[in-house]
């Protein structure tokens, strides 16, 4: 039977990746993007699915959207930006727009599709985080601040809408070569340092945060609910291997 799952920001970088790993896992695919001709050359492209042009910021554009899609087993809360710059610089705009499509778009989307699960027997739900949540880069302005809210927000959710039949748990990547960290990675030199910082010696693919989303999505973690799970290649755990000893 086809599961029908919503993937937010799913036109482009990562939220393509994972939508196009979807569709081969047998589910229909609703894209929420504003890049709407991207978005429609991906679901094109996978053969199942539609698109709809959705700042996620926008509840009543949010509510309209699953309202239209129907039945959902499966949100991915992936649409995010970021502003890069030190916090001290960041204007009132670039503060607005990050918590607004980070934040406020991650909790109209799981709380409406929330809504429609609780009435259909259940679901599942995950959240992007990010290692900025557990420990912050400089100059990623508003960014980290937003993701330890989601880290924070996955819990409340798995607390309340699990005895509802919702799972719901959080992705947090770290240094992934894709989406809106692939600019970083096209100087050789930073390339080269921040893989030598991962303790598994290279940079995450998208590919590895799709195998994460799979996973959670699946039968096989049924009991794992209110989780984060780091994709990072032990980047947060390493603190003390970059400190030299006295």
């Amino acid at each position: 039977m086809t599961q029908r799952a919503i993937v937010t920001g799913g036109g482009q970088g990562i939220g393509a990746e994972i939508a196009r790993a979807l569709a081969k896992a047998n589910y229909w695919v609703g894209v929420l993007d504003q890049n709407v001709s991207a978005a429609e050359a991906l679901v094109s492209e996978i053969g199942v699915g539609e698109v709809l042009a959705v700042d996620v910021s926008d509840r009543e554009a949010v509510a309209d959207a699953i309202q239209a899609f129907g039945v959902i087993d499966l949100l991915v809360n992936n649409a995010g930006i970021v502003r890069f710059g030190p916090l001290l610089d960041q204007s009132a705009e670039d503060i607005a727009s990050v918590i607004g499509v980070n934040l406020i778009g991650t909790i109209n989307c799981a709380q409406l599709a929330a809504q429609t699960m609780s009435t259909q027997g259940g679901g599942v739900i995950i959240n992007m985080s990010s290692v900025n949540a557990v420990h912050p880069a400089p100059n990623v302005g508003i960014y980290a601040a937003t993701k330890a809210a989601i880290t924070s927000l996955t819990q409340l959710q798995a607390l309340e809408w699990g005895p509802l039949g919702i799972r719901v748990n959080a992705v947090a990547p770290g240094f992934i070569d894709a989406g809106m960290s692939a600019p970083i990675f096209l100087d050789d030199k930073v390339r080269e340092k921040r893989s030598g910082g991962v303790p598994l010696r290279r940079l995450g693919t998208a590919e590895d945060v799709v195998q994460a989303i799979l996973f959670l999505a699946s039968d096989a973690a049924s009991y794992i609910h209110g989780h984060e799970l780091v994709v990072d290649g032990g980047v947060i755990q390493s603190v003390l291997a970059h400190l030299p000893r006295a």
